[in-house]
């Protein structure tokens, strides 16, 4: 399986998994235009997209729904009965698929696999997805990580993981005051400093050598080399290294990222 983020991040979040016959998109918060531009450039053709599967409602996760799917006519879209109900834009009735979280499906040659995540939206999820005993995990938009989630993306050999903002740098910013509790709660978004957490649990607790990416970095709040510096530096502190027991990047919000293989 291959991974590419074609955009990440509160202005839009698109990300792609494929295989040598099926390719998945995660989330439609760009335009259209990127998304086709995207496929493009990862030599995926548009009449090839097999699913289109959501995580949440909000706007910057399925901005270009209808439209997307408007333009794709044989496009299917997944997410869960509660998500479907809080999503406000018209789908055909025949290609919206319900999703129940933590039953898997099949799309194509891949498994798929959901997962309950912590953010304020109504019934929001990660995913994996799983071929040949390889595991891709996307985990962004919570604001904590509870056991359930943890064992979910333990095995991944390729993890997406959200690093969104620096605690300090949020806290002195210009964030009204509610927006920044929102953030920093735990159905907000996971700080640099967290997601190194959670990445000493997966270290300690899992046998795989993974490769984490960083993601849904803030751009008033973070940036990439703050983000692989502090979590590089606590997973040192735990005797974990880079190279390893880890391969370390990050995503940058609104370019596409490299096309990732595990």
């Amino acid at each position: 399986m291959k991974f590419c983020s074609l955009s990440s991040g509160s202005s839009g979040n698109c990300y792609l998994i494929k295989s040598d016959t099926t390719a998945i998109l995660i989330d439609v918060g760009i335009s259209v235009k990127n998304v086709l531009s995207g496929l493009m450039q990862t030599q995926v053709e548009s009449e090839r997209l097999d699913a289109l599967l959501l995580t949440h409602e909000h706007s910057d996760h399925v901005r270009s729904l209808s439209a997307l799917m408007n333009r794709l006519k044989k496009l299917s879209a997944y997410a869960n009965a509660r998500t479907w109900s809080a999503i406000n834009q018209k789908v055909d009735p025949d290609r919206k698929k319900e999703i129940i979280i933590g039953e898997a499906f099949q799309v194509g040659d891949i498994w798929v696999n959901s997962f309950s995540v912590c953010h304020d939206a109504i019934d929001p999820v990660g995913y994996s997805f799983f071929k040949d005993k390889k595991q891709i995990s996307i985990v962004t938009d919570t604001g904590c990580v509870k056991d359930e989630m943890l064992n979910a993306i333990i095995d991944a050999d390729l993890l997406v993981l959200e690093a969104n903002h620096d605690i300090d740098m949020l806290k002195i910013g210009n964030y009204p005051w509610f927006l920044k509790q929102r953030i920093l709660g735990d159905k907000g978004h996971l700080s640099n400093e967290s997601a190194a957490e959670i990445l000493v649990k997966v270290l300690s607790r899992g046998k795989k050598r993974p490769r984490v990416l960083l993601a849904h970095l803030s751009r008033e709040n973070n940036f990439p080399e703050m983000a692989y510096q502090t979590v590089k530096n606590i997973l040192e502190e735990d005797d974990y290294h880079i190279g390893k027991h880890i391969e370390l990047d990050t995503v940058v919000r609104d370019k596409i990222s490299l096309l990732y293989q595990v």
